[in-house]
């Protein structure tokens, strides 16, 4: 705790001092570009990430980065995704999962969290992945296992994502665009799904962010 009240120290006498500009500006309301949504694990920083500045995306975090069905689960995420596409006007969504995801990791082995209840309930809402990891790659075991059902598990989100209305509403009119991405916590590195591909490839200084076909269908060439 002490490493948290030293940081809010440093904020106020050194931070908010060079950047009076910014949270004036700040005050008078947000118009973030993008929605992003990720998991809640402490090593995914959005804002580092993308190096953006508070107010640049609107962030919806939870363990998994799932996004339930529209009218299931408990409309928090609903509400999120309502709110930054219809009334902040979003143009872009990005679903962001992660490598050595530990939400993905107890999909695989639910008997893994017979004491979190809450969890294992919540992860129902990645069922999709789960069967599709289990049904096209009986092959593949350990940590690859693991990043293929990271990588799947962004995918069925996205398709999660589109039975929203307001999102399914702006992406017929052109309005919207969706993004798959993977951080690889090892290296630093973001992946992004091809559709053209059927994969996941590295994105850098010169690949910008490629956005997926309005009614693309998300399984990966296997």
């Amino acid at each position: 705790m002490q490493k948290l009240a030293d940081g809010l120290h440093k904020f106020h006498a050194e931070v908010c001092r060079t950047h009076e500009d910014l949270f004036r500006h700040l005050a008078r309301g947000q118009r973030p570009e993008a929605l992003f949504i990720t998991c809640s694990d402490s090593r995914i920083n959005p804002n580092l990430i993308t190096q953006t500045q508070p107010g640049d995306i609107f962030i919806v975090r939870n363990a998994g980065n799932i996004v339930p069905p529209y009218g299931a689960g408990n409309g928090s995420e609903a509400a999120a995704i309502e709110f930054a596409v219809a009334h902040l006007e979003v143009k872009h969504i990005i679903i962001c999962g992660h490598t050595l995801c530990g939400a993905m990791r107890g999909l695989l082995d639910p008997s893994g969290l017979d004491e979190m209840p809450a969890v294992k309930s919540w992860l129902q809402h990645a069922e999709l992945t789960r069967r599709l990891v289990q049904e096209n790659y009986p092959h593949i075991e350990g940590e690859d296992r693991l990043t293929i059902t990271v990588e799947e598990n962004v995918l069925a989100q996205i398709e999660n994502l589109r039975t929203h209305p307001t999102v399914r509403a702006r992406l017929a009119r052109g309005e919207l665009s969706v993004y798959a991405w993977v951080f690889k916590i090892e290296t630093g590195r973001v992946f992004q799904f091809e559709h053209s591909t059927g994969q996941f490839g590295p994105m850098g200084d010169t690949v910008p962010p490629s956005a997926l076909p309005e009614a693309a269908v998300f399984r990966r060439a296997i």
